[in-house]
């Protein structure tokens, strides 16, 4: 592969080594229309904090109006105590302009001050809000969705708003004030001069919009190919084992030399767009000013023009300040095209409703007996594609119920909506005869404990996973549990024992020590109902036969649904329940089932031909 093509090729969103790293289709717009409502919802965040937003607002204006004073004060001490010397003047006037700095040198550091924590608080509040909004969705939000794009919505996008509440809206605010206070002041001085210096104005306004958009489009290119680069970065790393054993070094090389020359290219341009920005408005400028003298000194000149020296240097210094304004609202225009772009996705997250929550006056789950009916029940992932197709079962409180079946046969989905991670598209789930829809749902999962095959550590030390369902358990009991699932021999021979760091997604343990620690976790939160999905997969056959010996005690008078595809770990079940297709095609006890010669039996005597 070239490194023309590879660069080619990054132009794409496909996979790493031979496509470029996914980026979800939504983050990769830079920006939006205007809409007005929008702004509007984005300035409700403003509005929680109107005491801080009034006394940002009132330095920024108080700011404002001081450096609309100064060139006048200037203009005036020229012609009236230097051209005219008069040193009592002079003192005054200065002492004036010593006065007028000071408050400036204070509003203006106010204003910074005042708009950050602005800015930083109402992007603190949004940033917690969107949080605590997706914690809250459903399952279904999260399998639509890579966990790339939701961090970059929680982190990119509100990180892209923090520009327009820390300078855009309380400085769009006192630049437009100060361009009315400058134009007001200019014509009032003089209506030739002030016509003069208005030539330059579109000029200006078109480096200020125009090339600065072209400017903040070629960065926000630069940021995206880098993210790009990074995401590839990250997968070639956590995947190097499977690089080096398939002999995929060069290929990877020359794809990250693709993607790095794509960079390196976008970023030369980004750079010399950024160096006309500078050298432009210091032209134009110059232009404006040699047009404002040029026309001055005529004027001058000519009787009864009423132009002075002063009103000169006024104008001077008002036609400086007139830039800067102009020039931060087109910064600000852009940046509010930009943030539209960021609060689209952001709302689109916000007004996401879960769709499993709780029903008007849902009922709290009492304590559950364990005692679980599927009546009918029907699920669909996908309209149209049935999961579960009409599925009946009863179980006991206290009994053990294994499902069995190939992958995709329908066993999590069950477990799924046990837990209520999903809603049943038809059909009823009861516990202790309560239809689980009905009650609140926080109160049915305190009272469910699941160890999935997929288990997640969290970083922390060994103690504070196993209490992560319990928070307010003691050490002891943390130490019970574990002794219960054998997990007390690894730890012990820790160096801190339940005190280890396990770091990121207990990357210092084997799968086995994970899911030992999943199990005590769920053992510690003592649920009426426990969901083992697969819990066992990746468990030694040793250290899984000491697992059951202790589940024999600790799953007494508790009701129990395993899931596996080690038959052998479910031949004490009370019941098993064999799926095909979304459909239970066989239920009874192993025993019963072997007899029986069906789809079970065949099940087992495939798996011990595969392990022969």
């Amino acid at each position: 592969m070239s490194v023309q093509t590879a660069a080619k090729m990054g132009e794409t969103q496909v996979r790493p080594d031979t496509r470029a790293p996914f980026i979800y289709k939504d983050d990769e717009a830079l920006e939006r229309p205007f809409r007005a409502e929008q702004l509007m919802r984005l300035f409700r965040y403003m509005l929680l904090y109107p005491r801080l937003a009034l006394w940002a607002l009132f330095a920024a204006v108080s700011g404002g109006v001081v450096a609309l004073i100064v060139p006048y004060v200037m203009g005036r001490t020229i012609d009236d105590a230097i051209n005219r010397p008069n040193v009592t003047g002079l003192v005054t006037a200065v002492s004036i302009m010593l006065v007028l700095y000071i408050a400036k040198f204070v509003t203006t550091r106010l204003s910074i001050k005042y708009t950050n924590i602005l800015g930083q608080t109402v992007i603190r509040h949004l940033r917690n809000e969107l949080f605590a909004h997706v914690q809250s969705l459903s399952f279904d939000f999260f399998d639509q969705r890579p966990a790339g794009s939701v961090l970059v919505r929680i982190m990119n996008d509100v990180n892209t708003l923090q520009d327009l509440f820390t300078n855009g809206v309380i400085n769009s605010f006192t630049n437009m004030l100060t361009l009315v206070g400058i134009v007001i002041i200019m014509f009032s001085m003089n209506v030739e001069l002030a016509l003069i210096s208005m030539v330059i104005v579109p000029f200006m306004f078109l480096l200020s919009t125009r090339l600065r958009m072209m400017i903040r489009r070629a960065w926000q290119v630069v940021r995206l190919r880098s993210s790009r680069m990074n995401a590839h970065l990250s997968e070639a790393i956590q995947g190097v084992r499977v690089t080096e054993s398939y002999v995929r070094q060069d290929e990877n090389q020359h794809f990250f030399e693709g993607m790095n020359q794509d960079f390196s290219s976008k970023f030369r341009i980004a750079t010399a767009l950024s160096a006309i920005f500078g050298p432009g408005v210091d032209v134009t400028g110059s232009i404006g000013n040699v047009l404002l003298f040029w026309f001055g000194v005529h004027l001058l000149q000519a009787p009864h023009s009423g132009v002075t020296v002063g009103l000169l240097v006024a104008f001077a210094n008002y036609l400086g300040n007139f830039w800067t304004p102009i020039s931060m609202l087109g910064q600000i225009y852009n940046s509010l095209l930009v943030a539209m772009a960021s609060s689209e996705r952001i709302f689109q997250y916000l007004d996401t409703k879960p769709s499993v929550k709780d029903v008007p006056k849902a009922t709290v789950m009492p304590p559950i007996v364990g005692r679980v009916e599927f009546e009918d029940v029907i699920f669909e992932y996908e309209r149209g594609k049935r999961a579960l197709d009409g599925v009946n079962f009863l179980v006991n409180p206290g009994q053990t119920i294994a499902l069995v079946g190939h992958t995709g046969a329908g066993k999590s989905t069950v477990m799924n909506l046990l837990a209520r991670f999903y809603e049943p598209t038809s059909g009823r789930i009861l516990i202790d005869n309560l239809d689980a829809c009905t009650v609140q749902l926080q109160s049915l999962r305190k009272q469910v404990g699941i160890v999935m095959q997929d288990t997640f550590i969290f970083s922390g030390t060994i103690m504070d996973n196993i209490r992560y369902g319990r928070p307010d358990a003691t050490d002891e009991e943390v130490v019970a549990a574990a002794k219960a699932v054998y997990a007390d021999e690894f730890i012990s021979q820790m160096e801190n024992g339940y005190n280890t760091e396990v770091r990121e997604r207990g990357s210092r343990l084997s799968m086995g020590q994970r899911q030992l620690l999943s199990f005590a976790r769920a053992i510690l939160a003592d649920p009426r109902i426990l969901i083992l999905d697969e819990a066992t997969a990746s468990i030694d056959t040793h250290t899984e036969h000491l697992i059951q010996l202790g589940l024999q005690r600790l799953l007494e008078g508790r009701t129990s649904f395993v899931v596996a595809h080690r038959l052998s770990t479910i031949r004490e079940a009370d019941q098993i329940l064999v799926f095909q297709d979304g459909k239970i095609v066989e239920r009874g006890t192993h025993g019963l089932l072997m007899k029986d010669r069906g789809y079970y039996h065949q099940l087992v005597e495939a798996q011990y031909r595969f392990m022969a």
